[in-house]
C-alpha cells in the first residue's frame, strides 16, 4: 500500500511495509512511539519539493477544493502509475474519487488511514530525509498566510470596512456642518441680520460673508459670482438700512475663519460622497441600484459588514434599524413597525402612505437577493438589480393605479370588500337655540293659510282692511308692547295651527277686537 502525504514543503509518497499493523487502530500510534519503530512500517518513496510558496498555495487550494494540482498529478503519474496494482491511501475522499476517475487508481480512505496520517505526522522530520525542520516550519508559516489570504478572498475593491467607516464620517461631517452654520449665522447675524433672510443657501450664506466681511463694503464688493442680480440688489438695498450693531475687524476676522472652514468640510463632504458612491457600485452594485447607495450603506453599516448582512433574511432587512420600537412594540403588545433604514429608500419615499407598508415589504425581500448576490456571487454586474427594481416599480403602478380605479363607477363591487374603519360621528354646535327671537317659518305658514281662507270669508277681509292703518299706527307709538304681544301671539299660535283652517274668521275678529280694545287704552293713557 502507498500513502499520499501533504506537507507545506511538498508531497510525499510512503510505502507501507508492514500492512497487518494498520488494522489494529486503536493500538497504531505505539509503532511510531520513536523514529526507529516508525521507518519499520512506512518508507519514504518519493518526496516532490515545491519550488516556492506559489505553488505550494496552488497545490493547497486544489486540494481544499477536491481538485488534482499540477505538481500532485506529476507526482501520481510519475511514481504511483509504476506500481498501479498497489492501493493508494489518502485523507479526503473527495480527492480520491477524483483521482480514480482521470488516473484509474484505487484509493482507500477509512479510519486507519487516518491514524496511520496522524502518526506520520508525528514523526515526519524523521521519516523525510533532506529537509531541516527550521525550513518546515518557515514554509507552514508562509504557506498559512497565503492560504488565509485566498479563503478571504482579498482584494482592494471588496473590502466593506471602507464602506462603514465612509458612511460614519459622512453622517459625522453633516452634524458638524450644521453646528458650524448654526453658529456663523447667529454670530453675523448681530452684524448684518437681513443677510440672513435674504439667502436662504448655507454655502451661499458663508460664501457671501466671507467675501463681504463689514457690510459698509456691500456697496463695493461684486457678488456676480456668488448671487443672482436680483438677490445681490436686495443684499444692497438692505445692507444701506440694516439694525445690526457695529463689530471690529477682528470679529470680522473670526467670523471669515468659520466661514473658510464651513466651504472646505462641505467641499469635503461632496468628496466624500463621491467616493461612497464608487465604493458602493463596486461592492453592491445590486444594492446600490435597488435602495441608493446611502440606504445601501447605512444598511451594510449597521449589519457590520456585507456578509453579515447578507446571512440576515427579508424580513430583518426590512426592519434593520428600527429596533428600539419592534421591541417596545413586542413589549407593549402594539403593532410592530413596518419599516428601519429602508424608509428612506427612493422607492418607499414616492408610495401613498397606505401602500408604504406592502412596498418596503417587497422591496426588503429584492433587497435581501440583491446583498446575497453581491456578497457571494462571483459577478459584478448591477443585472438582477435593475430587474428586480423595475419590477418593483410596475408592481407600486399597480397598487396606486388599484386606489384610483376604487373610485371610479365601475370598482364598486371592489369597493365593498375595503376594511372597516371606525369613523366617530361629529356633532356639531347647533347655534339656533342661542335665539329667543322665534322662526319665521310658522308665520310665514300662518300667512299662506290666511291667504288662502281669505275669498270664503270676503266680510273679514274688508274689515282687516279698515283695520289695516289703525295696526300701522299702534307700530309707531310703542313698539315694545308690540314685541311683547308678538310673542304671545306666536305662543297661541302652535297649539291653534291645526285649527286655523276650521275657523278662520273667527280668530281674525278676535284679535282685531282685542287690538282695538288696547288701541282705545293706549289713547287714554296719552289723553
Amino acid at each position: 500500500m502507498l500513502v499520499l502525504f501533504e506537507t507545506a514543503a511538498g508531497y510525499a509518497i510512503f510505502k507501507v511495509l508492514d500492512e497487518s499493523k494498520l488494522q489494529q487502530v486503536d493500538s497504531l500510534y505505539k509503532e511510531f512511539e520513536t523514529p526507529e519503530k516508525a521507518n519499520q512500517i512506512v518508507k519514504l518513496k518519493h518526496f516532490e519539493k515545491f519550488q516556492d510558496t506559489t505553488e505550494a498555495l496552488a497545490a493547497a487550494t486544489a486540494l481544499t477544493e477536491g481538485k488534482i494540482g499540477k505538481s500532485l498529478k506529476k507526482v501520481l503519474k510519475k511514481v504511483v502509475a509504476k506500481d498501479a496494482h498497489e492501493q493508494l491511501a489518502i485523507s479526503d475522499a473527495k480527492l480520491g474519487g477524483v483521482i480514480k476517475e482521470k488516473l484509474d487508481l484505487s484509493c482507500v480512505h477509512n479510519a486507519a488511514v487516518f491514524e496511520l496520517m496522524r502518526c506520520i505526522r508525528s514523526q515526519m522530520e524523521s521519516l523525510i530525509t533532506g529537509l531541516p525542520p527550521k525550513e518546515i516550519s518557515a514554509m507552514s508559516l508562509g504557506l498559512a498566510h497565503s492560504l488565509s489570504r485566498y479563503k478571504l478572498k482579498f482584494s482592494p475593491d471588496k473590502v466593506d470596512t471602507m464602506i462603514v467607516q465612509a458612511i460614519s464620517l459622512l453622517d459625522d461631517l453633516d452634524k458638524e456642518l450644521n453646528n458650524y452654520i448654526m453658529r456663523c449665522r447667529e454670530w453675523y447675524g448681530w452684524h448684518f441680520p437681513e443677510l440672513g433672510k435674504v439667502v436662504t443657501d448655507n454655502l451661499v450664506y458663508c460664501k457671501a460673508v466671507r467675501k463681504i466681511g463689514d457690510r459698509t463694503n456691500v456697496a463695493g464688493s461684486d457678488l456676480s459670482d456668488i448671487l443672482p442680480e436680483e438677490v445681490e440688489a436686495e443684499v444692497k438695498l438692505a445692507a444701506e438700512i440694516s439694525m445690526g450693531t457695529e463689530v471690529s475687524e477682528q470679529d470680522i476676522g473670526n467670523i471669515r475663519h468659520l466661514c473658510d472652514q464651513v466651504i472646505d468640510i462641505s467641499e469635503y463632504r461632496t468628496q466624500l460622497y463621491d467616493y461612497l458612491k464608487n465604493r458602493m457600485m463596486a461592492i453592491a452594485p445590486n444594492l446600490t441600484v435597488m435602495v441608493g447607495e446611502l440606504v445601501g450603506a447605512r444598511l451594510i453599516s449597521h449589519a457590520g459588514s456585507l456578509l453579515n448582512l447578507a446571512k440576515h433574511p427579508a424580513s430583518t432587512v426590512q426592519i434593520l434599524g428600527a429596533e428600539k420600537a419592534l421591541f417596545r412594540a413586542l413589549k407593549t403588545r402594539k403593532d410592530t413597525p413596518k419599516y428601519g433604514l429602508i424608509y428612506h429608500a427612493s422607492l418607499v419615499g414616492q408610495t401613498s402612505a397606505k401602500n408604504k407598508g406592502k412596498i418596503s415589504r417587497m422591496l426588503a425581500a429584492k433587497a435581501s437577493l440583491a446583498i446575497r448576490y453581491d456578497a457571494l456571487g462571483e459577478d459584478t454586474n448591477a443585472e438582477m438589480g435593475v430587474e428586480n427594481r423595475a419590477k418593483l416599480e410596475v408592481r407600486l403602478r399597480q397598487l396606486e393605479e388599484k386606489g384610483i380605479r376604487r373610485i371610479s363607477g365601475t370598482g364598486k363591487a371592489m369597493a365593498q370588500a375595503d376594511k372597516y374603519q371606525h369613523k366617530s360621528e361629529v356633532r356639531m354646535y347647533d347655534p339656533s337655540g342661542d335665539s329667543t327671537i322665534p322662526s319665521t317659518s310658522k308665520k310665514r305658514k300662518f300667512e299662506e293659510v290666511e291667504e288662502a281662507e281669505e275669498p270664503e270669508t270676503p266680510v273679514a277681509k274688508s274689515k282687516k282692511a279698515k283695520k289695516q292703518p289703525v295696526k300701522e299706527e299702534e307700530e309707531e307709538a310703542e313698539e315694545i308692547p308690540k314685541k311683547k304681544k308678538k310673542k304671545k301671539d306666536k305662543k297661541e299660535e302652535e297649539p291653534e295651527e291645526a285649527e286655523v283652517e276650521e275657523v278662520p274668521v273667527t280668530e281674525s275678529s278676535e284679535k282685531k277686537k282685542k287690538k282695538k280694545k288696547k288701541k282705545i287704552k293706549e289713547e287714554e293713557e296719552d289723553d
